[in-house]
């Protein structure tokens, strides 16, 4: 079995493969702070409560956004589980050629979901990650990364809103009955996803629209990704596991199996 492992800005996500078979996966939240014993005893109780002898680990991949804890992480993995994780990053097989302008910048996240869906539902296509900041990155038909968006995550928007604003309160985002909101919570809830909804198909529409391409596939993932891409014609497919997969798909083209 191996460990798949997506280190992300806000949570941390823990998934786990018996061979070509998805078993489970779990979340937790990020924090730097947490020592290698922490992590270690951590993923030791949630493979203890779920049945799943930890003995039977052969193998980890970690992604990671948040390099001030990868020292932590690969020692509680080395430790607890006896394993040398494979790091996601500069020199890894990918099967994608990254053609954007400093591509040793580009957080590994955005990496293993392009992989994921390209080795899904080939190429062109659109992938949008709805994650602390959402990425929507451009595909080509043979698998050339070529250009890509980031906007501010729509928690990161209704954080700013609350935080900045003296009288507005922290809300909980979810869809409304109505755009048309008749108090200062659910104006703010519907001022929040149907605007977010709106930036998602405008980028979309431009992307398509520049790039002369009106069948790319758009495949979208992550966070509150389910909750936008029901609401929106422009997101052909809501895949919430597409990390883990990629990270599977990596871990085997870079391991002989």
């Amino acid at each position: 079995m191996i460990l798949v492992v997506d280190i992300g800005n806000t949570n941390i996500v823990i998934g786990i493969y018996k061979e070509d078979e998805f078993i489970d996966s779990w979340r937790m939240v990020t924090r730097s702070e947490k020592t290698s014993d922490e992590y270690g005893v951590f993923i030791l109780s949630l493979l203890n409560y779920n049945n799943i002898d930890y003995k039977e680990i052969n193998g980890a991949i970690v992604s990671s956004v948040v390099p001030n804890l990868m020292h932590s992480f690969k020692n509680a993995l080395k430790k607890y589980f006896n394993v040398s994780p494979l790091i996601v990053g500069p020199g890894i097989k990918t099967g994608i050629k990254v053609s954007i302008e400093n591509p040793d910048k580009v957080g590994a996240d955005r990496i293993v979901n392009i992989v994921a869906a390209y080795e899904q539902y080939g190429g062109p296509l659109i992938v949008i990650d709805f994650g602390t900041a959402t990425t929507y990155d451009v595909v080509s038909k043979d698998g050339e990364f070529k250009c890509g968006v980031i906007s501010a995550g729509i928690g990161i928007t209704a954080e700013a809103l609350w935080k900045k604003t003296a009288q507005l309160p922290s809300i909980e985002i979810k869809k409304t009955p109505s755009i048309l909101a008749k108090n200062t919570t659910t104006s703010m809830q519907a001022g929040l996803l149907y605007g977010y909804i709106g930036q998602v198909e405008y980028i979309v529409k431009k992307i398509k629209e520049e790039l002369e391409d009106e069948n790319m596939k758009v495949i979208a993932t992550g966070g509150l990704g389910r909750l936008i891409s029901d609401e929106t014609t422009s997101i052909d497919v809501y895949d919430p596991q597409l990390m883990l997969k990629g990270l599977k798909i990596l871990h085997d083209k870079n391991i002989d199996r």
